[in-house]
């Protein structure tokens, strides 16, 4: 949930970034920064399509091409943060909750990893990064309602904790996956805090909001465009998705499609032509020929090295 996703992190270090053989996991020397973005394409009916070539992918960097040294669309290990909103409000939805995120793990694999955090007025990790889907499943039928809403910390924890677990010799696909019913009203970080951190680390951001028109006034957050912008906000940059639900009976559907994503995501990888070590945003755009009539989403951008 690589997106959830393959190659979000801001950069993988090699003296060369030769494409990696199929079934082989790219190892690099360092000295040398690659940019590596976890691309999903879609056809116009919303279909994952996963048999482009590289030939077929052009990206660019504040107007410039980049040559590509990595292009895979191998079915890679994933690192997934499963963050469950658990303030009060939820307190009637979170059996449901849990048993379509015990789903979810269930598609983990073997070699994938997974942690579950719950917040309310605090975010709590109560499972650690673990491939044994049992202590996940434990973890997410442990978790219980009460209390406030603290989204904003919850992701910020959440996206440190990931960025932490970067692996150098490794292509894996990294997301965070989080659900909530409400605004924040907790946390000792802002909107525009978690924002920048998640463009930073590039790792996808899948926010699910079960605040439809539909759902009971009680759990619909007091400023709904605010809590629908910043998801979508989060989406839009890390190259996620925010999906909005008018009831919590809706998330198996989801949970499934973000499992689909993540095993159909391509990796790109260059390193930029740029040298400059600014640490400005660059801007990067990923573009298929027109011929082809598909969607593309992947990370805007990053933030390049700095001295």
């Amino acid at each position: 949930m690589a997106a959830l996703l393959a190659l979000l992190g801001s950069g993988f270090a090699g003296a060369q970034a030769p494409v990696p053989a199929p079934g082989r996991l790219a190892v690099f020397k360092t000295g040398v920064d690659v940019v590596n973005l976890a691309v999903t394409v879609t056809d116009p009916k919303g279909r994952f399509v996963t048999d482009l070539g590289e030939g077929d992918f052009e990206v660019l960097e504040e107007g410039v091409r980049q040559p590509l040294t990595i292009f895979t669309r191998e079915d890679l290990p994933v690192s997934l943060a499963i963050l469950i909103d658990t303030s009060a409000s939820m307190d009637a939805k979170l059996s449901q909750a849990q048993t379509a995120a015990v789903r979810f793990v269930k598609t983990l694999h073997s070699a994938d990893e997974a942690q579950v955090v719950q917040f309310s007025q605090r975010a709590e990790v109560v499972q650690d990064f673990t491939s044994d889907k049992a202590q996940l499943e434990a973890a997410i039928r442990s978790t219980h309602a009460t209390g406030d809403t603290a989204l904003y910390t919850a992701l910020y924890v959440a996206l440190k904790d990931l960025d932490r677990r970067h692996r150098e010799a490794e292509l894996r696909r990294r997301a965070v996956v989080v659900l909530s019913d409400g605004e924040d009203t907790a946390s000792s970080v802002t909107d525009e805090q978690v924002l920048d951190l998640a463009k930073r680390t590039g790792i996808g951001v899948y926010g699910v909001g079960l605040f439809g028109a539909e759902a009971p006034a009680a759990a619909r957050p007091l400023n709904p465009d605010q809590s629908t912008f910043f998801f979508s906000a989060l989406g839009r940059a890390t190259g996620g998705q925010a999906h909005f639900l008018k009831n919590v009976s809706q998330l198996d559907g989801v949970y499934d499609r973000l499992a689909q994503e993540l095993r159909s995501q391509y990796g790109l990888g260059y390193v930029s032509n740029n040298p400059a070590h600014d640490g400005r945003w660059r801007r990067v755009v990923v573009r298929t020929p027109a011929h082809l009539n598909v969607d593309i989403r992947h990370k805007l951008g990053y933030f390049a090295p700095k001295n």
